[in-house]
């Protein structure tokens, strides 16, 4: 499908809906300069800018951050929004503390001899804590499965073990429990079957070890369950890692000394060593009455950090919305600014990761459904906020951030729209819902893309968790329905296996990896279609009679009722 018919396309979609629905967008007269304002060349433009080797990667707390956030509000300016904080500024002040280790060393000793870690080249760690040398000798080992507690699976992966002081060794993602009525199938009523749940992140892993005293967590990386190689591990974990820089929750357990990771092989060989056999522990994890596993081995761990005070910050603006009753209430779009900056470490000559799918062109795209929200006439009756976050790539920071201490009450925020890594490749018959079926949001868009001749599918890969891993999670852990849209994979024109392959061949080739560029054969009208839709799905829910809301059965709906219970609404 070519841009002009794209166009045509979507503003006769406009009309249709306008027709139809009292709450729909009103007529394509109002929507035409919207979706004119989103140009291909003017996103390409934005990601050579923001992916270009002056800007060093964009990563928190450096020369990096000083001309994104630069850009940002320049450009931000030139569209015609306001600031989007109530001090009359285009920035939300995020404090963070940045942590590079300098010297990491690490060993199991075990009856069968010395299991070496070498980082990065088969282990990486950090330690979160603010001291300049964490040490841990002579610790138990114990595999604990998936490291999982989850009561309302009936699971507990370390059935009453104390494991304070010791080294937890856990595999990565959810128990893949097969169903009982079709073991080649996980069984959907158990961690949601194919689909990750939070249980499954890496995140939770080490929360879960910190709340159990552990005094370090090693993870194996699968790359399979991981959803990226152990390059990938190594490319986010090398370098400078920051942390929101403010006290903890009362009564929150201190973070474990040692956080890490190490490679498959290195993990079949720690077991080895043990006399156990990888595999065998593997299969036993999977099985709700598995019990922890005291390996004969203990571990020694060693890590020198430096840590500096950053004050780094999300980008806001705003258009304020049309109706005075309904003004102070909200739609937000997100995109994270930030990525993995400088590497020395990294071999070869280019030590800068551009970060150019990831997320110069999620920013890009932001940057024009902003612009063609300002040329919205008349405005929508409800505010929409652009949000720029930083530190995405350091555990979705910024976002949390901004949920934990947001710039308008999230009870009167209507739905978080994000943008994260948009389609390079040329129009596709489809989009993708991460998480699709969460929340009503999910109707809106099955609708928009229906006028407009596309469809909507769920997430191929959802054992990799995605949902978890963008910044509408923390809007959507807090309650605020979110969507987390990606590109299609029915690409117009191209084999059916082309989708696919591209995404298969970012993954492995350039994600999270200095080669994150732009590519000659880049082909952005693809986006622009996205972006037009996804314009439009914000103005339905800012002008909309009801609001969003999560569907039965979405672990996020009992947070968004009470909140707006204790909000009186």
């Amino acid at each position: 499908m070519s841009l002009q018919i794209g166009r045509a396309v979507a503003i006769a979609a406009a009309a249709a809906i306008a027709g139809g629905s009292a709450t729909a967008t009103r007529g394509d007269d109002r929507l035409k300069p919207a979706f004119e304002a989103i140009q291909a060349g003017d996103m390409l433009a934005h990601i050579k800018i923001l992916a270009s080797d002056e800007f060093e990667g964009r990563a928190p707390g450096g020369v990096g951050e000083e001309k994104t956030t630069a850009y940002l509000i320049d450009r931000l300016k030139a569209i015609g929004l306001k600031p989007g904080n109530p001090d009359g500024s285009y920035e939300q002040p995020v404090p963070l503390v940045g942590y590079k280790a300098t010297e990491i060393k690490g060993a199991f000793h075990a009856p069968g001899g010395e299991v070496a870690l070498k980082a990065p080249e088969n282990f990486v760690a950090v330690s979160r804590r603010l001291s300049p040398e964490v040490r841990v000798e002579n610790s138990e080992v114990v595999f604990v499965g998936y490291g999982v507690v989850a009561p309302e699976y009936d699971w507990d992966d370390f059935k009453g073990l104390d494991v304070r002081g010791k080294t937890l060794v856990m595999l990565v993602n959810d128990p893949p429990v097969p169903d009982p009525n079709d073991p080649g199938k996980l069984d959907p009523s158990t961690f949601k079957g194919d689909a990750m749940t939070y249980y499954g992140r890496w995140t939770y892993k080490y929360e879960i070890a910190a709340e159990k005293g552990a005094a370090a967590v090693i993870l194996i990386h699968e790359e399979g369950p991981a959803g990226y190689p152990f390059d990938v591990v190594r490319g986010s974990w090398s370098g400078e890692n920051f942390d929101i820089d403010e006290p903890a929750a009362e009564g929150a357990p201190p973070r474990t000394a040692v956080e890490g990771w190490i490679d498959l092989e290195t993990a079949g060989k720690l077991m080895t060593a043990c006399g156990k056999d990888l595999a065998n522990l593997k299969k036993s994890a999977v099985d709700r009455g598995f019990q922890p596993v005291p390996l004969d081995a203990r571990a020694a761990f060693s890590i020198k950090t430096e840590h500096r005070k950053v004050q780094s910050r999300n980008v806001v603006a705003k258009v304020e919305g049309a109706d005075p009753a309904l003004k102070d209430q909200y739609v937000i779009y997100s995109a994270h600014w930030d990525h993995l900056g400088r590497d020395d470490s990294v071999p070869g000559d280019d030590k800068i990761h551009n970060g150019a799918v990831d997320n110069a062109s999620g920013v890009a795209a932001l940057l024009e459904i902003a612009e063609g929200f300002a040329r919205l006439s008349p405005p929508p009756r409800r505010s929409v906020l652009f949000l720029f976050v930083t530190a995405e790539e350091q555990g979705l920071l910024g976002s949390k951030y901004y949920a934990e201490h947001p710039l308008y009450p999230l009870d009167r925020t209507l739905a978080n729209i994000n943008m994260d890594c948009v389609n390079a490749w040329g129009p596709t018959k489809d989009v993708i819902s991460i998480g699709m079926g969460q929340s009503t949001l999910d109707d809106l868009l099955v609708e928009l893309a229906g006028v407009r001749g596309r469809v909507v599918r769920p997430d191929a890969e959802p054992e990799k968790g995605y949902y978890y891993r963008s910044d509408h999670f923390e809007f959507a852990k807090r309650g605020v329905p979110a969507l987390d849209p990606e590109g299609g994979r029915e690409y117009v024109g191209k084999d059916p296996e082309y989708g696919r392959k591209k995404q298969e061949e970012y993954i492995k080739n350039d994600y999270h990896k200095p080669s994150d560029e732009v590519k000659p054969d880049w082909d952005l009208s693809g986006a622009v279609e996205d972006a037009r839709l996804l314009l439009e799905v914000g103005v339905r829910v800012a002008d909309g009679e009801t609001w969003p809301e999560w569907k039965p059965g979405s672990e996020f709906k009992a947070r968004r009722e009470a909140m707006l219970k204790a909000a009186g609404r």
